[in-house]
């Protein structure tokens, strides 16, 4: 069993954010020895699981949803697994317009390195022979 400070840290969230949670219902039943939160590995796997669904976009009422859905047991499987099917699409989307941010990043790097190396920006007037692969398609978008 781990005191709240103890979880705190483990997660790196404020101990006021895990009473929140323990208040909104969001932990399983918490056992309490004189008067302070206890801990046990079913609220660290709950905590796990909270920080996943935040992390993917859900917000906390939803989460709560998800919560009373595995109280309820079994029964509940397919909506838990649509959940986590609609969270999965929803983080490859978000990766995907990473990945196009990545790309430009990527772009600008390799052009002001380029940029610094010959101590102008002329290269730019045509598409450099030696510009990688990955950044090619940020270069024709932007001229």
């Amino acid at each position: 069993m781990h005191t709240i400070g103890e979880v705190s840290t483990m997660f790196g969230l404020p101990v006021s954010t895990l009473r929140y949670y323990d208040q909104m219902g969001l932990l399983p039943e918490m056992p309490r020895v004189g008067g302070f939160r206890r801990f046990g590995p079913e609220h660290i796997e709950a905590l796990r699981v909270i920080e996943c669904l935040k992390g993917s976009g859900l917000e906390i009422k939803d989460i709560k949803r998800f919560m009373d859905w595995c109280a309820q047991g079994p029964s509940t499987y397919p909506e838990r697994r649509a959940l986590f099917d609609e969270r999965l699409t929803e983080v490859d989307a978000r990766i995907a317009e990473l990945e196009k941010v990545r790309a430009m990043i990527e772009f600008k790097r390799w052009y002001y390195g380029r940029a610094l190396a010959e101590g102008n920006e002329d290269f730019a007037r045509s598409i450099p022979a030696d510009l990688p692969d990955d950044v090619r398609e940020n270069y024709e978008l932007a001229h």
